[in-house]
């Protein structure tokens, strides 16, 4: 038996920003847009994982009135939990999101516990962060 991840959400503001930072600055390709029941989401995958999807959408899709307050006051708080991707050239990577206009909230660095790494906030405020791939 094998399992494998195929979704990961993330929970945003606005889609079309957001498609923005995930397929413009990251380099992420678009997979789906779809527009159903006054919602929209879209999901967006890497040629280094075919298999796995990010699906993109606003804090009330698929959700009752009340969790989708819930879930917009925490996205406004910044405390959804971060993403982690992992680029082969960390400082390339940097220097596209960073000019991309993306809020830097920490330049490449050294981590203590080993990886080298940098982070940002996507339009929406979620943390993402980029470990440097470990060389071969």
């Amino acid at each position: 038996m094998t399992i494998s991840l195929q979704y990961c959400n993330i929970t945003v503001n606005d889609t079309e920003k957001a498609l923005g930072f995930y397929r413009d600055a990251l380099g992420l390709e678009l997979r789906n847009d779809v527009a159903s029941g006054g919602f929209h989401w879209i999901t967006l995958g890497s040629v280094a994982q075919p298999g796995l999807e990010i699906v993109l959408s606003e804090p009330h899709a698929g959700r009752s009135q009340e969790d989708g307050d819930m879930m917009q006051e925490l996205l406004t708080k910044g405390v959804l939990p971060m993403l982690v991707f992992r680029s082969d050239d960390l400082d390339s990577t940097f220097e596209k999101v960073r000019a991309s206009g993306a809020e830097v909230m920490q330049e490449p660095i050294d981590q203590p516990w080993g990886p080298r790494d940098c982070a940002f906030r996507d339009p929406s405020g979620n943390m993402v962060r980029i470990a440097q791939a470990p060389k071969d």
